[in-house]
Order: structure tokens, then C-alpha cells, then sequence
């Protein structure tokens, strides 16, 4: 994605089922789980890069020790910084106390860190300061081992205002008005009464300190998510660790947020991505199980482990631009519907092109869209097959004729490449476009000047900004007749709320595209009615009912949408002319059939909430307020 945009967050869990000394005695250190931790996040710093945080819980120590460990960083290698310092306990416990390097009980109850439950996260901030108290895992405490609570999770809710009111009315005081908070205190005051009511129930039957015990066997974690969940309207993977030990890990109705599981009789594990797994574990991926939508996979106390549903499923509705841009492309099932988006390009790039494709070099930018670019290579192979059929067949080719036709290949070449070195300082608008297009690096003398046209994949375009101020002047200069810019993405026409930071209306090209056809063509008038249709729907408290905005878009044809992209990207004074190519939403299916969620293209949101943020969106748009939505 040439626009970068902020998205998703990653989670991992590990569960220790065996005792803290097994791991030892087997793989020969007490850091067994602390080096995979840092494979499964390390494995997806993509999903994260403004913080990290790590959490670990120890089962069963002795009252009078501690048994919650927690390190959070927003250092600029957030990871490497937090198991830097685990690691330093480590040294500094094995110095001073060598005879002890390898004794699990002296370790859990002298060292950090020595716990069977670990907690992972990566963060990438849709809201709020990049801050250290941003960062998960969040930490809930109590003196009653039952009632603490850690979480941490990749999400975002579209009704904080109505879950923050819950909670006073239940009597709480939250400190803020974001989602990390009220999710996390909504689902710890169901713990707390979950351990109330448990507690009234054996009380008189059973004396402290015995009875605290009797409360964890008996906690019901999935009637707690039913519960404090049944009112949550978002996307949402929430992992959560009680003091006692206990974990789950629950996944919202649609299943818009991804969660991966494996286990076997040592571990239970769980990840944002199956690569991390795979890696770490060195498992196949027919091993790895997805959570499924609307339940929790509940690990008790003792390490059993079992799915359960706390919340009605609804129609699946997975994100589809995990698949397209950011999910990890070494899980081979995104890699094949990557490249299968770039193949499915193939009609509409012939076409743009004329099928002259003597005179076309293919290309892509960024790195993150080079499968999709494997894929339209692929295609443009068989595209080519058939024609040589076709050409024998029919005959009347002389030898050199036929000889042209087998040899030739598409032409392929490398034009652009990011200069990772070069960093911006300028803060002038008049020379910062300038220092920002020499970011890329170009490749030249392959284009054929004036004849040649140019074709550049790209996974998605979202503002087009880079487009317009550094790419295009960039292959400009290689003296194209045409560029054409390939998104393997549909066009991104509606604000997202479950997890990517994609919440303002005008940052959307393909928005922008849309108001520019309506002033063209008179239609103004248009986009004041929808303004004044999401004024009364939310006014009247019926935002969630319908998407007004799909509205804008409905006297345009996909082509006619595209074209104007183009025009809006194409940069004053540059020579060739310039197209703008998008993957369609029925092609996108095609290619990703089992993660249908595309609301960001369609504006049909899998949860009410979504159409309440999308006609909240315009609104701040039309009213000239440069806020989120939701």
C-alpha cells in the first residue's frame, strides 16, 4: 500500500500445560516460552509497530510472591525492548544464584517472568497518544487473585458512548471514553459478579483460604463474555488472562477480526496470523484452527481447553483486506488469493492498454504488492497461451511469424524501489513534494520513450496522495506514453470502524472522485439530501438503520469512478497520460471467497453500528470537522 495508513493490531497467547520444570528439563532453559513469545510477536510486528506489550501470569506461587509480570514499550523497536529486559532478570537471577539456573519452583517464586500463561501484543494506535498507559495488555487488579484481570485485544467498538453510559449506570466511575477502558472494566464488573455469585453459593460450605480456590474452579468465563459482551457492537479478537490463570479468547459474531489457534499436550497457543504460529511451533498449518466467530476458546486453571460460544454468530463477514494487504503473504492461502487478485486484473489491463503488449512493462510498488503482481504476471502467461493456441490452430503464420509469437514474453522489470535510508526533514510545503519523490528510487533506460506504456500494481489506493505527489512524477520522468496504476483492491469508498484507522471521509480518493461527478454534473443537490437524511437519522436516534451515503455513488459507473481517481491523481505538468485501474468487488469475492467482509467498498457494514459511523463520517465531512466517527 503506497498510502500508508495505520491498521489492526496483533495478538499471541501461549499456555504452558506441563509444569514450569518440564519445559526446563526438556529444552534445557526456563526461557522456553519467553523465546517463543518472541517469535509469535516478532512474527507479526507488521500488525504493530507503535508499541508492544507482554503480560504473564503464575499459576499456583505462594501467597506473598508475586505472580503478574507485565512490561510495556513504545520505544521505537518496542519488542526487541521488552524482551531485552526479561532477558536482563533472567542474567541477573542465574549470576547471583547459579545453583538455581534450572530449579523451576526457586525461579517461579523468586524471578519474573517464570509464568505458564503469557500475553502478547502489538500496537497500532487508531486513537489516542502513542503513550506507554495506550499500550496492552491492560491490567484490571485486585488483592483476590480471582478478580484480576489482564487483556489485551484487536479491536475497535462503534458505540463507546452507550457502553461508556453503561458503566455508570452500573455504578463505575471510567476514567476514559475509549474502548480499550470499556470493554475492559464492562467485562471486569461481570467478573467481579461472577465471583460473587459464586462466592454466596459455597459460602458456609466451604472456610477461606479454601473457598478462594473453590471460586476459580467454578468461575463461569463464558457466562461472564455472554454477559458483559452481549451489547459490544465492533470487530474484536479480546484476549484475557484472570489471576488465577485462566484465559480466553473471544471473537466477535461476524468474525471480522482474525484468531488462530493450535494445541497439543505441552501447549496451547494462539496468534493474530497462522505464519506465527507455523513458525514458532514449526506445525502444519492443517494443525491451526481458527476461533470460531461468536465464541471463545476458554482455557481453565489446569490447561483444558474448549470453544464456547458466549454470543450468537451472524453472518461471517472476515475482513477481506487482511487478505488482500495485511496479513503476513507466507500464509499460503492469502499468497494464492493475492496472486489471484492480480490474475483477475487481467480483462480490464488488456483492454486499458490496447493489447499492445510489445510496447507495455510491467511493474509494481510497493514490496507488499509483489504477489499480486506474481499473479498478473501469471495471468498475462496464459492470456498469451491461449493467443498461441489460437494462432496455430488457425494457421497461415510463416516461420518467423510463429517463431516471434512462442518467443515473445511480457516485459517485466523493476522501475521502482523504496530508498529506505532517505528521511524527510523539509518542512516548507514548496520543497517537501520534491525531497518526498526521491524516497523511490527508479530504474532507467528499459521504457521505450513515447511509446512504451507503463503498468504499476499497487495492493490498494486510499488517498491517492502519494500517487500524485511522488509516483507518478517519478515514472513520468522515465518518459512513458501511459501510465496505468493497477489497485489489486476495489475502490475504498466508505470509512472503516473495526480496527483500521480509515474514519474520515475526504482521505478517500475514490470519495473525492465521487463529490468532484457530482459538481460536474450538476448534482450537488444530491450530496446536500444525504447530508440532511444522516443530520435527521442521527438526531432521531435511527444512524444505524441505513447507509445514506451509498447514495453519492449511485450515479456513477466503477469506470466512470475510476477515471475521475485519475484525474484527480494526475500531477500538473507531467507528460504521459495517466489511468487508474480497480480490482471490482465481484472479483474480489472470486479470489477471497471465504472472507466476504468488504464494507469499505460496498458500504454494507456487518454491524449496525457500522452505518451509524459511516453517516457520522459525512456528516463531520460536510460540517468541515476533521475527527474520527466513532
Amino acid at each position: 500500500m503506497s498510502d500508508a495508513i495505520k491498521h489492526e493490531c496483533g495478538i499471541a497467547l501461549i499456555r504452558l500445560r506441563k509444569p514450569f520444570q518440564y519445559y526446563i528439563d526438556k529444552y534445557g532453559t526456563p526461557l522456553y516460552a519467553v523465546n517463543k513469545l518472541y517469535l509469535l510477536m516478532e512474527k507479526q510486528v507488521n500488525r504493530g509497530q507503535d508499541g508492544a506489550g507482554v503480560a504473564n501470569i503464575k499459576i499456583d506461587v505462594p501467597p506473598g510472591h508475586r505472580y503478574i509480570s507485565r512490561y510495556r514499550s513504545v520505544e521505537q523497536q518496542p519488542v526487541a525492548d521488552i524482551f531485552g529486559k526479561i532477558n536482563k532478570k533472567f542474567r541477573k537471577a542465574v549470576k547471583h544464584h547459579k545453583d538455581r539456573a534450572l530449579d523451576g519452583q526457586w525461579l517461579q517464586e523468586n524471578v519474573a517472568f517464570t509464568g505458564e500463561v503469557w500475553l502478547g501484543h502489538l500496537r497500532y494506535g487508531t486513537h489516542g497518544a502513542n503513550e506507554i498507559e495506550n499500550c496492552h495488555p491492560m491490567l484490571r487488579q485486585s488483592n483476590w487473585r480471582s478478580r484480576n484481570l489482564v487483556m489485551a485485544g484487536n479491536f475497535n467498538m462503534t458505540n463507546v458512548e452507550e457502553l461508556f453510559n453503561k458503566l455508570v449506570s452500573l455504578g463505575q466511575h471510567p476514567k476514559e471514553k475509549v474502548d480499550t477502558v470499556t470493554v475492559m472494566e464492562k467485562i471486569g464488573h461481570f467478573l467481579d459478579e461472577e465471583n460473587q455469585r459464586v462466592f454466596d453459593r459455597f459460602k458456609g460450605i466451604y472456610e477461606n483460604p479454601d473457598l478462594s480456590d473453590i471460586i476459580e474452579d467454578n468461575l463461569d468465563l463464558q457466562r461472564v463474555l455472554h454477559r458483559s459482551c452481549r451489547d459490544f457492537d465492533g470487530g474484536y479478537a479480546m484476549v484475557g488472562m484472570t489471576g488465577f490463570g485462566a484465559a480466553f479468547v473471544a471473537r466477535d459474531p461476524s468474525g471480522i477480526r482474525p484468531a488462530y489457534y493450535y494445541a497439543d499436550d505441552e501447549v496451547v497457543v494462539v496468534a493474530s496470523e497462522k505464519p506465527a504460529i507455523k513458525t514458532a511451533f514449526n506445525v502444519d498449518y492443517s494443525q491451526i484452527r481458527e476461533v470460531t466467530p461468536g465464541h471463545a476458546l476458554i482455557i481453565d486453571k489446569y490447561g483444558e481447553y474448549d470453544e464456547y460460544q458466549f454470543i450468537q454468530p451472524t453472518e461471517k463477514r472476515s475482513c477481506s483486506f487482511e487478505r488482500i494487504y495485511f496479513s503476513r503473504a507466507t500464509d499460503p492461502d492469502i499468497y494464492n488469493e493475492r496472486k489471484m487478485l492480480g490474475k483477475l486484473l487481467i480483462p480490464q489491463i488488456l483492454k486499458e492498454v490496447d493489447y499492445d503488449l510489445e510496447n507495455t512493462v510491467f511493474s509494481y510498488i510497493p514490496n507488499t504488492a509483489e504477489t499480486a503482481f506474481f499473479g498478473m504476471v501469471e495471468g498475462l502467461e496464459e492470456y498469451l497461451f491461449q493467443k498461441r493456441k489460437r494462432a496455430i490452430i488457425e494457421g497461415g503464420l510463416s516461420n518467423e511469424e510463429l517463431d516471434k509469437l512462442l518467443a515473445f514474453r511480457p516485459r517485466i522489470e523493476k522501475l521502482v524501489s523504496k530508498d529506505v535510508k532517505l528521511r524527510t526533514f523539509i518542512t516548507d510545503d514548496a520543497h517537501r513534494d520534491d525531497m518526498v519523490s526521491h524516497v523511490y528510487d527508479t530504474t532507467f533506460e528499459v521504457i521505450k520513450k513515447g511509446v512504451d506504456n507503463v503498468v504499476v500494481i499497487d495492493d490498494s489506493i486510499v488517498r491517492g496522495t502519494t500517487l500524485e505527489k511522488s509516483i507518478l512524477k517519478m515514472l513520468d520522468r522515465l518518459g512513458p506514453k501511459k501510465i496505468i496504476i493497477v489497485s489489486s483492491a476495489p475502490q475504498i469508498r466508505f470509512p472503516d470502524c473495526y480496527g483500521i484507522d480509515m474514519s474520515k471521509m475526504k482521505e478517500f480518493v475514490a470519495f473525492r472522485a465521487a463529490m468532484q461527478l457530482l459538481r460536474d454534473r450538476g448534482l450537488d443537490n444530491r450530496a446536500d439530501e444525504v447530508y440532511a437524511q444522516c443530520v435527521a437519522a442521527i438526531e432521531s436516534g435511527n444512524a444505524s438503520a441505513e447507509n445514506y451515503v451509498k447514495a453519492l455513488y449511485t450515479p456513477f459507473t466503477h469506470e466512470e469512478l475510476s477515471q475521475k481517481v485519475a484525474d484527480i491523481v494526475t500531477p500538473k505538468g507531467i507528460n504521459a497520460e495517466v489511468a487508474v485501474l480497480f480490482q471490482t468487488v465481484e472479483n474480489l469475492h472470486r479470489a477471497c471467497p471465504n472472507h466476504s467482509g468488504d464494507w469499505y467498498f460496498t458500504g454494507n457494514y456487518p454491524t449496525a453500528g457500522g452505518n451509524k459511523v459511516v453517516n457520522k463520517a459525512f456528516v463531520n465531512f460536510m460540517e468541515g470537522k476533521i475527527v474520527r466517527a466513532y
